[in-house]
């Protein structure tokens, strides 16, 4: 039922896209228009499914200032506690390691606040993971997404990234 009240653009979406899986959360393009989301759709196929195109879960160093300044989003760096120590961390910022990351989303808030020191974020905040260069973030990024934050996102350009911004103020 869903499916076929999210459909009704079918008309414009080119024949060759018929055939093509569609991943969950994605959309098809076709024509003018973009045919909703299959899963998680409003009813009616309102804004929610249409999108001009994927949705970007990496974040710049502008808007991670941006970000910590208005404090819209928890901030967790998921490097080890002597990397934080040794290389240095970004203000405002909680240390999950990346290894207690699934672990610790699923913590009680109370339970989160002891062991890490910050909020517990609920799967609907925005969360963006930081670590030395991105390969861990990402990963963790993927892990919350496994668990369903639908806010998460990804500062790919971690510490370092910081570092050599903050350094050329």
């Amino acid at each position: 039922m869903a499916l076929r009240r999210c459909w009704r653009f079918a008309g414009v979406v080119p024949r060759l896209l018929w055939n093509r899986p569609v991943l969950p959360g994605s959309s098809v393009r076709g024509g003018r228009s973009l045919v909703c989301t299959i899963v998680n759709t409003h009813p009616g196929c309102r804004n929610r499914g249409f999108s001009s195109g994927p949705q970007s879960t990496d974040v710049t160093y502008e808007q991670l200032k941006q970000i910590l300044a208005g404090r819209s989003a928890v901030v967790i760096d998921v490097r080890e506690p002597w990397e934080l120590r040794e290389y240095g961390f970004i203000p405002g910022s909680i240390n999950v390691p990346l290894g207690q990351v699934k672990t610790a989303l699923q913590l009680g808030p109370e339970e989160f606040k002891e062991k890490y020191g910050g909020e517990m974020p609920l799967r609907t905040d925005n969360i963006v993971f930081s670590c030395l260069a991105g390969i861990r973030s990402k990963e963790a990024f993927d892990t919350a997404g496994s668990l369903g934050y639908k806010g998460a996102q990804n500062y790919p350009g971690g510490w370092k990234d910081w570092e050599k911004n903050e350094q050329h103020k």
